[in-house]
């Protein structure tokens, strides 16, 4: 199963606050637009997302078709298919992907310790 780039979406309470605290540890603004409470940073092959008011928790996140520096791959598993691979292995999801559709799509699942799960396809 191939969910795609990985990153860790940050619940903010200052997006300008986080941003310079990152920055401190070798992270530049890769994305996003602060004018909307949210940034993309990375340093390297790690990402982190910044958004303020967005989330009410850290979220692991996955792009699937996207590699790290959010290009377009040629070949990936489309965020329908791996909803219904998770929903296979019995993964209650708190929101999905329409399946008759095609294109961006997410579907988010809860792990046993309350962390969100999002699986965010942009492409």
């Amino acid at each position: 199963m191939q969910l795609g780039t990985f990153s860790v979406s940050l619940a903010v309470k200052d997006l300008q606050a986080s941003k310079t605290f990152y920055e401190k540890f070798g992270f530049s603004v890769f994305a996003g637009e602060a004018t909307e409470n949210w940034l993309i940073l990375k340093n390297g092959e790690h990402t982190i997302g910044l958004f303020e008011g967005m989330f009410e928790k850290n979220t692991l996140t996955f792009n699937p078709g996207w590699d790290s520096n959010a290009g377009k791959l040629d070949a990936f598993t489309d965020v329908r298919d791996l909803q219904r691979l998770v929903k296979a292995e019995g993964v209650e999801l708190i929101a999905e992907a329409d399946e008759t559709t095609t294109g961006p799509a997410s579907f988010v699942a809860v792990d046993p310790d309350g962390n969100p799960i999002l699986v965010d396809q942009h492409v």
